[in-house]
């Protein structure tokens, strides 16, 4: 899913009446054992054995428990199966007989889903009597109370996490509701599901469960998809998905709820009504600072509760604490989690910062086309005031994309006005994954629109169709332009 990456730190701590402990201190504490802790953990072992790690709840990280792997293996399976549509045109027939049961595909994803939680598990093995479970509470900023104890540690790193927002009107349907954190636990899917949210999390397993058979109706509020701020490419990405699956937006407080008489829910908005075995919330995650004592560091909080951090060295404030993953309120990605992780790791146990340049800001979302934001976005060029030009292809008549069957997809690509630099790109489309690693590569090394076009390009692949979108913007550059090919010096 390009899911949210880091894990777990529950903002409800239970009361326990332990016996009170002496003191631990140690170089670096790290409150919660997700990617951006253990990436942390990893680094501040390389220096030192000194360290605890601090954990409430399941350990396995968001990715590997509830996100980004048990999500793309049931959307594996609701490709797998849906792909019977297409078999027909191919001449293989007899697809209409195929059917899922969708008790045994829940067991499939779960199986895999532990798999890889057991090699996440190896690396908490690793950490040993160091791990501690319990919920941490800052007494100041070298001050941590876990389960009765005081920690007193040099530096601390941050990395509770996030967790799924549930709006207050669901929770008299708590039993008919579920959120990325539960529903890989079902043992089998509903009938019929109301899914709200319209971001990474919604349309991945919304259009999954649809592709599985189940009656799905995608709800939405903000009128776009996955993030997308270019309006070409969301109106199209709308188009695309509304042409498969119900997909509606409406405002939260023109939506109703009712529970039936047969135990299911109905929802009303608009001029319609939908009756739902169950509902799945996909509308964001919290932050995991509840509780979490963050008031006592010394330093002002935002309006979400966190303390100002230089996003290059991960430090808060002049403090000797750190923060890390999903709990920054940035890019809820594993890699970006773990390479907060790693930096926060890197400083906490040195005594001068280091600042590391950040890598390009790539997000993939695994619908069906998949869909792709690269550097910088459409909205923010334009808030920044960057000249820039734009080069767009549509894989509709795309060689490979009609080989696939997959002719669907509208790339815009962003370059400096007077240069030419490749600036960012958001896309929906065929193996946009791909696409997308490519050009954030490209972002990433300050490359040219006339740079790129001078690496090789085989045919026919699907990357003949980001070609065509940078010939589009190189012809819209005012510099000369020279032949797409490397001149012997």
């Amino acid at each position: 899913m390009s899911s949210p990456s880091s894990n777990t730190t529950s903002p409800q701590p239970s009361s326990q009446n332990t016996q009170k402990k002496p003191d631990k201190k140690v170089k670096v504490a790290i409150i919660g054992a997700g990617s951006g802790g253990l990436s942390a953990f990893g680094e501040v072992r390389k220096q030192t054995d000194d360290l605890v790690v601090i954990n409430y709840g399941p350990h396995g990280t968001t990715c590997a428990r509830v996100g980004c792997m048990p999500s793309k293996v049931m959307i594996q399976v609701a490709n797998d199966f849906y792909r019977r549509h297409k078999m027909v045109n191919e001449g293989i027939h007899g697809t209409e007989h195929l059917t899922i049961n969708t008790r045994e595909a829940m067991q499939f994803v779960r199986k895999l889903r532990d798999r890889f939680v057991r090699g996440v598990m190896g690396t908490i093995e690793a950490i040993g009597d160091r791990n501690i479970d319990g919920f941490a509470k800052f007494i100041d900023a070298n001050t941590l109370e876990v389960n009765g104890q005081k920690i007193i540690a040099e530096k601390i790193v941050i990395a509770t996490g996030t967790t799924p927002i549930i709006r207050d009107e669901w929770k008299e349907f708590s039993d008919l509701l579920l959120t990325s954190d539960t529903i890989f636990e079902v043992e089998d899917l509903p009938k019929s599901i109301a899914v709200f949210g319209t971001g990474v999390i919604g349309l991945e397993l919304g259009q999954a469960m649809h592709r599985m058979g189940l009656q799905t109706h995608i709800l939405g509020r903000s009128h776009r998809v996955s993030g997308l701020t270019d309006p070409e490419i969301n109106n199209y990405a709308i188009k695309a998905l509304q042409a498969e699956l119900p997909l509606d937006f409406v405002e939260h407080n023109k939506l109703s709820f009712k529970r039936t008489e047969d135990g299911k829910v109905e929802v009303a908005f608009a001029d319609k009504k939908i009756v739902v075995e169950k509902i799945l919330a996909a509308i964001g995650r919290r932050l995991n600072t509840k509780g979490l004592g963050l008031e006592n560091i010394g330093v002002e909080l935002d309006e979400n509760g966190l303390p100002p951090f230089d996003r290059n060295t991960m430090q808060v404030g002049n403090l000797p604490v750190f923060i890390a993953g999903d709990i920054t309120n940035e890019l809820p990605l594993l890699h970006e989690a773990s390479d907060e992780g790693k930096i926060a790791g890197y400083n906490s146990i040195r005594n001068s910062m280091t600042k590391f340049r950040r890598s390009t800001p790539l997000l993939v979302t695994f619908a069906d086309p998949e869909i792709a934001m690269i550097g910088k976005t459409h909205k923010e060029l334009l808030d920044e005031g960057i000249s820039f030009e734009t080069g767009e292809v549509t894989f509709e008549g795309q060689g490979r994309s009609i080989v696939m069957q997959k002719e669907c997809g509208l790339l815009h690509v962003y370059g400096e006005k007077s240069t030419g630099k490749l600036l960012g790109a958001e896309m929906i489309g065929p193996h946009a994954e791909h696409l997308a690693h490519l050009l954030a590569w490209s972002v990433d090394q300050g490359l040219t629109v006339f740079d790129v076009l001078k690496f090789p390009f085989y045919h026919p692949v699907v990357e003949e169709g980001l070609r065509t979108s940078l010939r589009d913007l190189a012809k819209k550059i005012d510099v000369e332009q020279k032949l797409e090919l490397h001149e012997l010096r």
